[in-house]
């Protein structure tokens, strides 16, 4: 299916919420690490979003240049051609962006969207994020405004990060305390400068506890049930119904979650979790294998000439392929998405 439209991007984010599940939301940095969440995502028979960190989008820009909005454009144009050949919905997103990558990276994609949207043409991507954790709440806000109104002009949902995620993600780093637990008041601030959907839809990155990166289990403590805290803090300062969930959440920081952790996000109203450092590692645990397991083939050793079948990048590229794939089949099926896609 073609990349989803704003309106498909809607229609998905309002089945998530509706029915409890979430789009596992897979960062790549390559034309092949995107085909292997679009196979992921058609095989567990999920709709999903793909996204682009600042440092993929500079990988992604060639090494000689590094520039992020080259790669993004140019990844995000690949996608809208091949994504034509998988049966699911797929959104484009850009991932964390501080503030000092803000001129470098959001504000000319958006600026690139909002002349195709003029032209009569969908947005290049569905969604982008402001990541302004690392600055008071004040001026995240602010900023936020501002590009939640060029966000909907150019028909984009825009995704914003209030408080810190610990952990290091593209080169924003926070450390591991108690500042990583969002407050109501965090949230009532929030609704109150960017609205509940009558500025433009926004998906809000909350905290609590998350850390980006590998961790084990009892290194920080995720409290999901503080997402109910936030809707109905809200609900109430608002005047919105008892029970009703006001805000679009995503899960950050998700690696080594439990189930259970997961089934309580969601049932809170996370509609978006991020996957990378799990799908990283699965892309390149077949690629070590297949090294380990050919080595006289791969390298020339003792001045032979190796064994171009298995150094040729195809063979072990296939394999990486598969290993997230079947990683983002595994991410489907914990956030409930599997067999969900829109017709």
């Amino acid at each position: 299916m073609p990349i989803a439209t704003p309106e498909i991007y809607n229609e998905m984010l309002d089945r998530a919420k509706e029915g409890k599940f979430a789009y596992p939301a897979i960062n790549v940095t390559s034309t092949q690490t995107l085909h292997a969440a679009l196979r992921g995502f058609a095989e567990a028979e999920s709709d999903g979003i793909v996204q682009i960190s600042t440092g993929g989008a500079e990988f992604l820009g060639g090494q000689y240049s590094k520039d992020m909005v080259s790669g993004a454009v140019a990844l995000a144009e690949f996608a809208h051609i091949v994504a034509k050949k998988y049966p699911v919905n797929v959104a484009l997103h850009t991932d964390h962006c501080p503030k000092d990558k803000l001129d470098g990276y959001v504000r000319p994609l958006l600026a690139v969207s909002r002349e195709r949207v003029q032209r009569g043409e969908n947005p290049l991507f569905q969604s982008h994020m402001w990541d302004g954790s690392a600055e008071t709440l004040k001026d995240n806000l602010e900023i936020g405004q501002e590009l939640l109104a060029e966000a909907a002009a150019a028909k984009i949902i825009l995704e914003v990060e209030i408080t810190p995620t610990g952990g290091e993600e593209d080169g924003v780093t926070h450390e591991i305390n108690d500042e990583l637990y969002t407050t109501v008041e965090d949230a009532v601030r929030t609704a109150e400068a960017l609205g509940l959907g009558d500025k433009g839809r926004y998906l809000l990155a909350a905290s609590f506890g998350n850390v980006h990166g590998v961790y084990k289990p009892g290194n920080v403590v995720l409290r999901p049930e503080l997402l109910k805290d936030l809707q109905e803090g809200v609900a109430e300062k608002f005047d919105k119904p008892a029970g009703s969930r006001p805000f679009d959440f995503v899960f950050h920081g998700g690696s080594g979650s439990t189930e259970e952790e997961i089934a309580t996000a969601l049932q809170n109203g996370v509609v978006k979790m991020n996957l990378d450092t799990d799908t990283q590692y699965a892309f390149t645990r077949p690629v070590a294998a297949h090294m380990f397991s050919n080595y006289d083939g791969v390298l020339k050793v003792d001045g032979e000439v190796g064994n171009k079948k298995v150094y040729d990048p195809r063979s072990w590229g296939k394999a990486a392929e598969k290993g997230m794939a079947d990683r983002v089949q595994v991410a489907c099926a914990n956030l409930r998405s599997t067999g969900t896609r829109l017709k």
